[in-house]
């Protein structure tokens, strides 16, 4: 059993460390950027000019982790039921964990902080089901953009055993091969399930992802058409800081890009807080084939980064403070299994 004070340390302690650590992270991350300066003061000078863009895009935010929000509590309504603002707030706290951590993978612990203890580490596993049903978004809508690129640019591979259009071809075949594994497993969940049965050593983990088999056919569909209408909302306001600063592209093909971008990025593991240099290159090497601004490109990468991530992150670690870590002998007891 823990102690008073120990519980004490971390139900409050722990919030303004976490606070502490992102504050100090964001300002490491944003100092050593190659022209910050520039990007910035193009970003100043887009708010001062296109305040109602502005206004929609950070209206577009709450409208994002709304919707996150309103899958995530569908998804935990079997083990607990949580209002519409209490959900919101796990969510900011959760993107607060991820941002460093490898591939938003800490956001599983912020948000089931607000959970009863013995309902945290089954929610675990509710959560990742959203987390699949996004995954497979990025793939549906990044194939449209595989398939643009594909088409209007190629890719040119200095490795000859294959023409440059079957390198082409391959690589299009892969991503809808993997979206095809994706949305079979997503819609046949109890799969996954049964490995915990057959694997000795995953069968005492089986009852904290067996609701995994238990969601219906119409909530996950459900679940998966969150999971794209949020994918539109960010994408669209992507597509909005751009135009704002000044990227001059079609919209279709803009979306295009940014469908291939996201895809790029759900593909290589990095820490939320430090991939904001390689959402940059990215950005650059796509959007570059658009539009000689690199600067805007540059400087509405940053105003994603910012509006999308860190505000969330910052407002979910505040919110940490009022959260009890720990709340009741329950979830000791749960932490004290996983620790035999």
């Amino acid at each position: 059993m823990l102690s008073k004070s120990t519980k004490i340390i971390l139900n409050y302690v722990f919030g303004i460390g976490l606070f502490a650590w992102l504050s100090y992270s964001i300002y490491h991350q944003l100092r050593y950027k190659d022209n910050l300066q520039l990007s910035v003061h193009q970003l100043k000078q887009s708010i001062h000019t296109h305040q109602t863009a502005i206004i929609i895009v950070f209206a577009m935010m709450f409208l994002n982790w709304s919707i996150e929000a309103w899958k995530w509590r569908i998804l935990i309504r079997p083990l607990e039921k949580i209002s519409f603002r209490k959900s919101f707030y796990a969510i900011l706290s959760g993107v607060s964990f991820s941002v460093n951590t490898p591939n938003h993978i800490g956001e599983y612990g912020g948000r089931v902080l607000y959970l009863k203890g013995e309902n945290r580490l089954p929610a675990i596993s509710a959560t990742f089901v959203g987390s699949i049903s996004q995954f497979i978004t990025t793939v549906i809508f990044g194939s449209i953009g595989v398939v643009y690129f594909i088409s209007h640019f190629g890719l040119n591979f200095r490795n000859r055993l294959l023409q440059d259009y079957l390198w082409n071809l391959l690589i299009f075949i892969f991503v809808l091969a993997t979206a095809a594994l994706v949305i079979f497993l997503y819609f046949r969940l109890s799969l996954i399930v049964s490995l915990f049965e057959r694997i000795e050593w995953l069968r005492r983990f089986k009852k904290y992802v067996v609701i995994m088999a238990d969601f219906p056919r119409p909530t996950l569909l459900k679940v998966i058409l969150l999971s794209m209408l949020r994918y539109v909302v960010f994408s669209a306001q992507y597509l909005i800081l751009l135009e704002v600063m000044g990227v001059e592209m079609l919209w279709w093909q803009g979306f295009a890009m940014i469908f291939l971008l996201y895809l790029v990025m759900a593909m290589i593991p990095s820490i939320t807080i430090a991939d904001l240099g390689i959402r940059g290159e990215a950005g650059l090497y796509f959007f570059g084939l658009l539009s000689a601004n690199k600067i805007g490109i540059i400087a509405g990468t940053l105003g994603v980064w910012l509006i999308n991530l860190v505000i969330p992150a910052i407002f979910g670690s505040l919110l940490l403070l009022g959260i009890k870590v720990l709340n009741g002998n329950k979830t000791a007891v749960v932490l004290n299994k996983q620790q035999v």
